[in-house]
């Protein structure tokens, strides 16, 4: 493990106006939001969507990494050209999910627990060999009836504390997610508990599995109240609840937090995040590594059709300039009918 080039990493991802695209959707996951906008989801759309995304002209002044999957990572753009050494060239940090996806728990009914450990020294070593510099490892936490268990938490927590520690010895930065669901009725009060439960107990396991905090990255939900409740808030107060909350929890020597949109939409992603740059100054970074709010633009745009392929870039293009702006706290809505 070379500390100061994890350290060094940790830093460029967080670089100032800069943050994460998501492109790291499993086949599954692609295969339905490809469905959902009547595209045909082949193996080669699959490639030329991600081609258009990372390849897109002028991205690189706000995009410092680009998580793939595994797939993606081992395939050539539409051009010929490797996606890790694509991203290398635009100066962009190839990044990998090395989770292998959230499975049911046992003994605890309707909680689920993140698998992937099994191997992870041998993957994580391919991955550096095929360019990878960052992983991200992505644990779900669901609000409901009696859930979360702090079972469900600890676990989770100490499978994220596992993967960290085997990804700084590889030399690769660890993103660890630990993600708050926003499916429910529950209250903003109530997502603030869970995420401080949540994030003190992945601390606490970082901690005694001697994680380096400094060459790390969380990546975290914002506090909202669950999509299905009827007391929605403001931006302004997404942006406090959401700091406190981070205050309250999170060592000053994390680096940086990237943001997950988790399935808010576009505008309310970036207002939230633009809100929070604008308390400042934070201890740490507070950046975006966004998935669908990044390329829900790109993909209505595109179609599918190869004559839309530009129109898509445009479209990804603006998304990540205007998240970008929010990353300083400079962006306005009126940027958006610009």
């Amino acid at each position: 493990m070379d500390a100061h080039e994890l350290r060094a990493t940790t830093s460029a991802l967080v670089a100032p106006g800069k943050g994460i695209l998501a492109a790291d959707e499993s086949t599954p996951t692609l295969t339905k939001r490809l469905e959902s906008n009547s595209i045909p989801p082949t193996d080669e759309a699959r490639r030329i969507y991600r081609t258009m995304l990372t390849t897109t002209p002028g991205a690189s002044e706000h995009i410092s990494g680009v998580i793939l999957y595994d797939e993606t990572i081992r395939q050539s753009t539409i051009e010929g050209t490797p996606f890790p050494e694509q991203l290398q060239r635009d100066g962009i940090i190839c990044g990998i999910k090395v989770d292998t996806g959230a499975k049911d728990l046992a003994g605890a009914p309707g909680e689920k627990v993140t698998e992937g450990l099994d191997g992870l020294r041998d993957r994580l070593h391919e991955y550096g060999e095929l360019g990878a510099r960052f992983a991200k490892w992505r644990a779900v936490i669901a609000i409901g009836a009696g859930l979360p268990t702090p079972y469900c938490i600890r676990v989770n927590a100490h499978a994220l504390a596992r993967y960290a520690i085997l990804c700084q010895e590889a030399g690769i930065v660890p993103i660890v997610e630990p993600e708050v669901l926003m499916d429910g009725d529950h209250t903003i009060e109530r997502c603030y508990e869970v995420t401080a439960q949540t994030l003190h107990t992945l601390f606490d396991e970082l901690f005694s599995q001697r994680a380096m905090l400094d060459g790390m990255l969380l990546k975290a939900n914002m506090v909202l109240p669950g999509k299905d409740c009827s007391q929605q808030v403001s931006a302004e107060e997404v942006a406090q609840e959401t700091v406190r909350c981070l205050r309250d929890v999170v060592p000053a020597t994390v680096p940086g937090i990237v943001f997950l949109s988790g399935g808010q939409s576009s505008l309310h992603a970036t207002a939230h995040l633009n809100a929070m740059n604008n308390m400042g100054p934070h201890p740490w970074e507070l950046s975006f590594s966004f998935a669908r709010a990044l390329q829900q633009p790109a993909l209505d745009a595109w179609k599918g059709e190869e004559s839309n392929f530009v129109a898509g870039q445009d479209a990804f293009h603006q998304r990540v300039k205007l998240t970008s702006l929010a990353r300083a706290g400079k962006y306005t809505a009126d940027m958006e009918r610009s």
